[in-house]
């Protein structure tokens, strides 16, 4: 399952892009509605991931990329957990005595893998710079 720590990283990225980099993690925290140390933590990991540069006591965040080089994948991986990349989690410990409970696991992988392969190259074409453009276009229509 994938957290909200992904969309709050396509969030930071977004507004960090919008304002030129003239952001605080406060100001970005009261942009998401959430505590500054969530945005610490998720800017970490986007930092960790060369996607951003920031440094504490300084203001101002600096995307290391330009937003059409960041891909959804990136940011996926990013902040993501090791542990959480896999989309689906198979049920273990089925009975074996049942056909299907013998068979399920094998039977479910390929699908599932498959399903998060698409998911995966979905997320590979598409950019932050998509967002950013979509958030200035309802900006300019409201």
């Amino acid at each position: 399952m994938i957290s909200s720590r992904f969309s709050v990283a396509i969030h930071i990225l977004s507004l960090v892009h919008i304002n030129e980099g003239k952001v605080t993690s406060d100001y970005i925290a009261a942009s998401v509605n959430t505590n500054p140390a969530v945005i610490r933590k998720i800017m970490s990991m986007l930092s960790k991931a060369k996607l951003i540069e920031s440094r504490p006591g300084i203001t101002g965040i600096k995307l290391l990329r330009p937003v059409a080089e960041i891909t959804f994948l990136d940011v996926y991986n990013a902040v993501e957990l090791p542990e959480a990349k896999d989309l689906f989690t198979i049920h273990q410990e089925t009975n074996l005595q049942c056909p299907v409970g013998r068979n399920i696991q094998s039977a479910l992988m390929t699908p599932l893998k498959a399903a998060q392969l698409q998911m995966e190259q979905m997320l590979a074409r598409t950019t932050v710079e998509q967002i950013v453009n979509e958030i200035e276009q309802s900006e300019i229509n409201s």
